[in-house]
């Protein structure tokens, strides 16, 4: 099967997967005259299909076989064990070397090694270009696939296979009971002029520079808390920590995201949609965590708990 039949097909099959995606991109109304408790339920028990869908896609996060730092100028990879980068064992024994250069990271493939991009075989250098640019490449060799990801100016291999196991085995996702209650109505206090912040992620000295146009405040329970939030197109983006991380929810923190709000500033962060970061499922992702001014002081008994049994782990044989 082809790389665009593979996601030809999970396309057909998640048809209605595309239509719960726009209610996970859904904003609801700030007026609480407009809520419906019935029509919220309904909203978020959509998101939840939707958010399961959109793991085991083919671009999720449970096909995720591996994770490889460029550190070198030019690093071999396949399957040997004499390979700079060890890929699984369904992959050839030698496929080729990944070369740094100015313009970015160049493939160059062995001959006679099957390898394709956008359905083209690739027999050449290919200059693959990574998750930052317009249009990021991906290359495929049987059932395995890599794109090349790009974080804080360093370089890296992400693989993917998708015959993962995990997709044949994955649990149903564990969440808090909805409640409405957890549905907020905040105020974003821009800052005079958006910021880049520094963020840590799971990979120790990796960092992560999101922009911040300011902190969204909200009250619960009597008190105001306060949660930075970061600029993701036309969306606001949160990476929190609340007293439910490590016993029930993830321990680095989760997401969350909103609709970017109008002139008034006005929001809702609905923590019913609160969610576990990839790096809950796997060891090959890139994370942000959560920053000690967004570790919120209470417990956010809403959103997706963490569940130990759904972590995938390295399940590949390397």
């Amino acid at each position: 099967m082809t790389e665009k039949e593979r996601f030809a097909t999970s396309a057909r099959r998640g048809l209605p997967a595309v239509l719960l995606v726009l209610l996970l991109n859904a904003s609801w109304s700030s007026s609480a005259d407009d809520f419906d408790t019935a029509l919220h339920e309904a909203d978020v028990l959509a998101w939840r299909e939707s958010r399961r869908a959109s793991l085991m896609s083919p671009t999720g996060f449970l096909n995720l076989a591996g994770l490889y730092w460029l550190e070198k100028e030019r690093s071999t990879f396949g399957s040997a064990a004499d390979n700079d980068l060890v890929f699984p064992a369904s992959a050839a024994a030698y496929i080729g070397e990944f070369r740094l250069t100015g313009d970015g990271v160049v493939m160059v493939p062995l001959s006679g090694v099957e390898l394709y991009s956008a359905d083209e075989p690739v027999a050449d250098a290919l200059l693959v270009a990574d998750d930052t640019s317009e249009n990021p490449a991906m290359v495929t060799h049987g059932s395995l696939a890599w794109t090349i990801i790009k974080r804080d100016g360093r370089y890296a291999v992400r693989l993917r296979d998708f015959e993962h196991p995990a997709l044949a085995s994955f649990p149903e996702l564990p969440y808090f009971p909805i409640d409405p209650s957890w549905r907020v109505e905040a105020t974003l206090e821009r800052y005079e002029e958006p910021r880049k912040v520094a963020a840590s992620t799971v990979i120790e000295g990796l960092g992560w520079s999101p922009e911040s146009p300011g902190v969204a405040v909200f009250e619960k329970d009597g008190r105001t808390h306060r949660l930075e939030a970061y600029s993701l197109g036309e969306r606001l983006f949160f990476v929190f920590g609340d007293r439910t991380n490590g016993r029930e929810t993830y321990p680095a923190g989760r997401f969350l995201y909103a609709a970017m709000p109008g002139e008034d500033g006005r929001l809702v962060l609905d923590f019913n949609r609160a969610y576990s970061p990839p790096c809950a499922f796997n060891d090959f992702s890139t994370c942000p965590v959560a920053s000690p001014r967004n570790r919120l002081p209470i417990r956010v008994a809403a959103g997706e708990l963490f569940d130990r049994d759904a972590y995938v782990g390295t399940t590949i044989d390397h």
